[in-house]
């Protein structure tokens, strides 16, 4: 029997994924324990190869972080990010990069839609006018032109269709049929909320993106996959079945509880 969720009452599970990122991971879980609102904390160390390993078992140790999770090889981003939804239990999810680039202070306003029975996901976009650091031209343009062509198939009007901030009601994330395992996983969470028919909200959110000299791993190869993974998620749906999301009155409901 499902038990009504206080939606006044919300975890928050985040879920951290983290390839070799020994610099940086324990200030961004050390940023989310700033974050006043309840999280559930879940890092997945994909087969790190330098001290990520050990430095999130610290973390843990302190009782920072709830669980982590050591893939035992390189999987990608796509299948550390399944494994954190499989293993998380709260109301709510959300992926948070270890890599300092977007502030975890705007979970809470990301998160006020769904709270109030508004949305089912929400988007924190960074091209929405809310504070970024100036970098990489044609990263922007690979972006925008990303977006435009999942919006074409999607028919949605998003502004930000690869950003990390994909906040989800966890009974709705749980049911997509998710199989990417690289950066993938950001076209075909999309494609597979419009599919589900999900009410999708976007947010501005502050952006401080990084150099390739401080770590960024994402390139241009990367984003001629995206155009087929646009192509694979839309045109040729899962064979696994996809649960339609329930109708807003229940959700209203449910809110109200």
């Amino acid at each position: 029997m499902n038990v009504p969720v206080d939606w006044n009452d919300i975890r928050l599970s985040v879920i951290v994924p983290a390839y070799n990122e020994e610099k940086t991971v324990e200030a961004a879980v050390r940023r989310l324990q700033d974050v006043p609102i309840k999280l559930e904390i879940i890092a997945v160390n994909d087969g790190s190869k330098d001290r990520t390993r050990e430095i999130l078992d610290g973390l843990a140790a302190e009782g920072l972080i709830d669980q982590v999770i050591h893939q035992p090889a390189n999987a990608g981003k796509g299948t550390a990010v399944r494994t954190g939804i499989q293993a998380a239990t709260g109301h709510v999810i959300v992926v948070q990069d270890a890599d300092l680039e977007y502030d975890p202070q705007g979970l809470p306003e990301l998160l006020e839609p769904i709270r109030l029975g508004k949305a089912d996901a929400v988007y924190g976009s960074r091209f929405q006018g809310g504070p970024r650091r100036v970098l990489y031209f044609w990263h922007s343009l690979g972006n925008q032109f990303l977006t435009l062509l999942s919006n074409m198939f999607t028919n949605l009007n998003l502004t930000d269709m690869e950003t990390c901030y994909k906040m989800v009601r966890a009974d709705l994330m749980k049911t997509l049929p998710l199989q990417s395992t690289r950066f993938g996983i950001e076209v075909e969470l999309t494609a597979r909320l419009a599919q589900s028919g999900a009410r999708i909200w976007e947010l501005p959110i502050s952006y401080s993106g990084r150099t390739y000299a401080e770590g960024k791993k994402i390139d241009w190869r990367d984003g001629v996959a995206a155009i087929w993974h646009i192509l694979r998620f839309n045109l040729f749906p899962s064979r696994r079945h996809l649960t339609p999301v329930p109708p807003s009155a229940e959700l209203g409901a449910r809110s109200a509880e």
